[in-house]
Parts: structure tokens; C-alpha cells; sequence
């Protein structure tokens, strides 16, 4: 297909103002100005002066995981039996029949990170999905994207109500290293008996040290939830401490210390912004933290942490960020090319450029304006909306 006449937002630079874009198959096979058009033996969609944007991506959610409208029965995001669970591999729990996925079509979200929650120190791999289709296995854009682990108020209550480790913040960060460091004792063992055979016996079969170990290869990310300063630089610590790659999700308090995260040079995937003060540690929360990291030049991507807002109300949570002194188009990048940097997923999504997959939306007008929805979806080369 042929889009033509549109003012093509790219995430790349400047906007092409008038613009075409050529799909083939599920690729950007070109992308440029009207003037630049040769021609092309295409079905052609004349968009008469719309706005073309990549589809936006929401890079923590729990999309699948905690299916809408049910409670036990559809909640499969947490194994609340056991502190440490990496093994655990989101794809299993996500059920793509759940209608938020439609939901987050018609808003314009075509990829999402969704995995585990955070009742668990280690709670499991996290995977990178595209919205559109019915069977997860042919979904995946990359799985696992990281390993979440959690800090804070979540573990720390779900395990006091069990009366067991671990109950304090102390015992969160010491359950973590712990498995931190088997699994550095289990590589090892791992490197000897591939280099000498003969001397050495392969070490049994561990699921949780096999999980964790892309993370400590630096393959993948480690997802640190974490809301309070003080969490944050237990993240940050103990990342540093096994040479991990780290993002942190949520950063409630970030704002209070952001010379401290540039200096560390963290990027955080913050939020949900659009929600009230439920607990002692989001007591900081506030809309401003995205437009106060961004400005301090922390890398910075906003989420809804579905279900905790809805998953269609990603770019509303943009547009409040703007309300409250982001600049519109980091907005825009905060839900489109950063968090695909943030997830290593910017190869394939999050702005449009040759090569990349044809995810993206036609709007009329600014979709960082309320009343504006998508007039037309694409995800994968083909119309979902």
C-alpha cells in the first residue's frame, strides 16, 4: 500500500510535511516527501493532509496477565508462593483474547512490554508483544525483553502476610543477591565443564540460575520496580554490583533526585501518572516527574502499567505529562522511540524509517488532544482499525 499526502511524523527528525509512505508486506519500504514520489504500481490511500505517527508503544504493562472483568480466575500475573521466581516466563500467563488488547488498538498502541507483577523480589521474565493477533507465540517481538524484579512496599507485604523472608527491604535486596550469586557460582560451573570435560561435571539443572543467565551476560535487561528514592538506589546498587543492565520502572521519586540519575546515567520508564496515592510510598507522585527527568536529560518513557490505567489511556497520560510541563514532542517520543531504546526494540519499532515494521496510526489532529482518536491503525503492514 501507498500512503500519500500526509505530514509523516517520524521520531527520526523534523516532520516530512508533505509525505508518503510505502509498505511492502509488513516492512517501510520507503519513506520521504511528495516530491521525492516516483511511481509506483500500488494501491494508494490519499490521506489529504493527515498526520501519520509510529504506533505507540507502552513499554511496562500487565496486559494478558490480569484479564479484564475477572478476579482469580483471569488474574495470572503473580505466583505469590515464592519469593524468587525468574523462571517464570510471561508468555504463559498472557491471554491475547482479552479485549484490552482491542481497546489498546483503537488508541494507537501497537507494541507492548507485559510480563509477572510485583509481589515478587524476582518475579519473571518480561516479553515484548505486538497488539495485533490471537496467538501469543506469534505475537512475540522479543522474548524475554528482562528479567522484573520489585522493591519496596510489594514484596515486603506480600511476604509479611505470610510470615516469612522476605519482610523488610533488607531481606528483598539480600534474597536477590542471593540468587544473584548462585547463579554466578552456577555459570562458572557451567564455563568450566564446557572448557574441561574431564575434570569437571556440568552442574545440575537450575531453571531460576538458567533464567538469570542472559541477564548477568548482559543480553537482557533487569526491570527494577521501584517507586522511592531509597529503592531506586538499591536498584542501582546491586545492578552495578553484578555488572547488569538496568532499567527502573516506575520512578515515583525520581524527580526528587534527578541530578543523581543522569549521574548514573539510569533511564526509568515512569508511572502510571494518572492514579491517586495508594499507598506510603507513592506519597511523591506526581504528573510533573516525566517533563522534570526528561528536562534533566534522563532517558524517560511513560507507561500505564495496565491494569492500573487502562491501557488506551497511554496517550492520555502523555497529554498530562504536557499539561504539567513536559515538551509535546518529548511527549510524543516518550511513547514511541524512547521506550524502544529503553527495551532494545528500536530496530524494528517505535518511529518510521525504512526497513523498520509498518506499525503506526493516521490521526486527523493532535493526539496528545483529548477528543483525538486514530482514524486508522496499522500494525505489521496491515489495518487493525
Amino acid at each position: 500500500m501507498l500512503l500519500v499526502n500526509a505530514t509523516i511524523h517520524t521520531m527520526e527528525g523534523d516532520p516530512i510535511d508533505q509525505g508518503y509512505l510505502w509498505i511492502q508486506e509488513d516492512k517501510i519500504a520507503e519513506i520521504g516527501s511528495m516530491d521525492q514520489l516516483t511511481d509506483k504500481d500500488q494501491e494508494t490511500l490519499d490521506l489529504k493532509g493527515k498526520h501519520i505517527y509510529p504506533g505507540f508503544i507502552d513499554a511496562h504493562t500487565h496486559l494478558g496477565m490480569f484479564e479484564d472483568g475477572l478476579t482469580f480466575e483471569g488474574d495470572d500475573g503473580n505466583e505469590e508462593t515464592d519469593p524468587i521466581t525468574p523462571h517464570l516466563r510471561g508468555i504463559d500467563a498472557v491471554n491475547p483474547m482479552d479485549r484490552c488488547f482491542s481497546e489498546a488498538l483503537d488508541a494507537g498502541v501497537t507494541t507492548v512490554v507485559t510480563g509477572p507483577g510485583s509481589a515478587n523480589a524476582i518475579a519473571g521474565q518480561m516479553v515484548a508483544l505486538k497488539i495485533s493477533g490471537h496467538r501469543v507465540d506469534s505475537m512475540i517481538l522479543k522474548d524475554p525483553v528482562a528479567i522484573k524484579f520489585a522493591l519496596g512496599e510489594n514484596p515486603k507485604s506480600v511476604y509479611h502476610g505470610k510470615n516469612q523472608m522476605p519482610s523488610t527491604r533488607m531481606a528483598t535486596a539480600a534474597v536477590i543477591r542471593e540468587q544473584l550469586y548462585k547463579t554466578v557460582r552456577y555459570q562458572e560451573e557451567k564455563r568450566k565443564a564446557e572448557e574441561d570435560s574431564d575434570s569437571y561435571d556440568p552442574p545440575e539443572y537450575d531453571a531460576k540460575c538458567e533464567a538469570l543467565l542472559p541477564l548477568l551476560e548482559r543480553k537482557i535487561e533487569a526491570h527494577f520496580h521501584a517507586h522511592r528514592a531509597d529503592d531506586i538506589f538499591t536498584a542501582i546498587r546491586i545492578a552495578k554490583e553484578f555488572n547488569i543492565d538496568y532499567v527502573i520502572v516506575h520512578g515515583t521519586e525520581g524527580h526528587l533526585i534527578e541530578e543523581d540519575l543522569v549521574q548514573e546515567r539510569a533511564r526509568v520508564l515512569a508511572g502510571p501518572i494518572l492514579c491517586d496515592r495508594s499507598k506510603p510510598e507513592l506519597r511523591e507522585l506526581t504528573p510533573k516527574n516525566p517533563g522534570i527527568l526528561n528536562k534533566a536529560g534522563v532517558p524517560t518513557a511513560i507507561i500505564t502499567d495496565h491494569p492500573v490505567i487502562p491501557i488506551q489511556y497511554l496517550p492520555v497520560c502523555a497529554a498530562l505529562a504536557v499539561r504539567e510541563g513536559m515538551d509535546p514532542g518529548q511527549a510524543l517520543r516518550a511513547i514511541t522511540i524512547v521506550p524502544a531504546q529503553i527495551c532494545g526494540l528500536d530496530h524494528r519499532v517505535g518511529s518510521l524509517k525504512k526497513g523498520k515494521d509498518a506499525d503506526f496510526s493516521v490521526f486527523s489532529g493532535d493526539p496528545l488532544q483529548l477528543p483525538v482518536k486514530p482514524d486508522m491503525v496499522f500494525c505489521n503492514g496491515k489495518r487493525v482499525r
